[in-house]
């Protein structure tokens, strides 16, 4: 079996089934999809194996950059193999140059490279966690109130230097504000101080999705914790290298980095 699975600049998939294979989500860079397939012993993208629930379940994502062709490919109890070609939507992102920036603002110094570093191998450990939970699979909500102040994909150039891309949904709102977790999980990192992002949170939500929530001036969780939907974990800040209080929000699927605001139901996640 061999098809091709071709999507418009129409993001959102409410529900598609092709022979065997339901996917539910956004084929689109930044995009996630949530799948389930019948009669399942294994199944991969572009030869890379995906964890699968005894009852089918997967689900795979793509970053800010992803190429636009894929390979969905599994394995049936009959030991027959298929494949699926998905083809996903490619994306513009919002740009801005701007210079006579000092350097002290482009680059941090020297003497705390060593730091970055380690705070940075520290997140990509805590992000390497394949759990078998499912709350991936609930609807994702909103986990502040605020302004959208910073969305996903954008970059600035400075001085003609290229910074890296923007990767999460920026609220911006007063120091103390109330965030509230947007799905169940369980925390796997938890700093109040980093370099970069200040008060730090991440949450796994199963098979490789995570959640993170940065420049936090107060944790109310820990790591190990069992955190319900709605449930408060912590509270805006503006620690790290900002310029104001914010909660920068980012979702990612193992190294992959996500569009939160795909993901983001417009209802307001809240105490229940």
């Amino acid at each position: 079996m061999h098809k091709s699975l071709v999507m418009s600049a129409v993001f959102l998939l409410t529900s598609l089934q092709v022979n065997a294979l339901e996917l539910k989500g956004h084929l689109t860079q930044g995009g996630l999809v949530t799948a389930k397939l019948e009669n399942v012993k294994s199944v991969s993208l572009n030869d890379k194996n995906l964890k699968l629930s005894n009852d089918g379940v997967f689900v795979f994502g793509f970053g800010r950059d992803a190429k636009t062709k894929h390979t969905l490919s599994w394995v049936d109890n009959d030991n027959m193999t298929h494949h699926q070609e998905l083809m996903i939507t490619k994306r513009d992102y919002k740009i801005d140059k701007i210079t006579g920036v000092a350097q002290k603002y482009v680059s941090p110094p020297k003497s705390v490279s060593q730091r970055i570093s380690a705070e940075a191998k520290a997140v990509r450990k805590a992000r390497e966690i394949n759990s078998d939970l499912l709350f991936f699979l609930d609807p994702v909500l909103k986990p502040a109130k605020g302004r959208i102040s910073g969305i996903y994909g954008s970059q600035r150039y400075f001085n003609g230097e290229p910074r890296r891309p923007h990767f999460g949904l920026d609220i911006a709102n007063k120091t103390g504000s109330p965030v509230h977790a947007p799905l169940s999980g369980t925390v796997v990192f938890a700093q109040s101080d980093l370099y970069y992002s200040g008060g730090t949170l991440i949450i796994d939500h199963g098979h490789g999705v995570t959640s993170t929530y940065i420049h936090l001036s107060k944790l109310d969780v820990k790591v190990g914790d069992e955190i319900k939907q709605g449930h408060k974990i912590a509270e805006i800040g503006a620690t790290g290298r900002v310029t104001g209080p914010h909660l920068d929000w980012r979702f990612n699927w193992h190294g992959e980095r996500l569009d939160p605001a795909l993901l983001m139901q417009d209802k307001l996640a809240s105490n229940k």
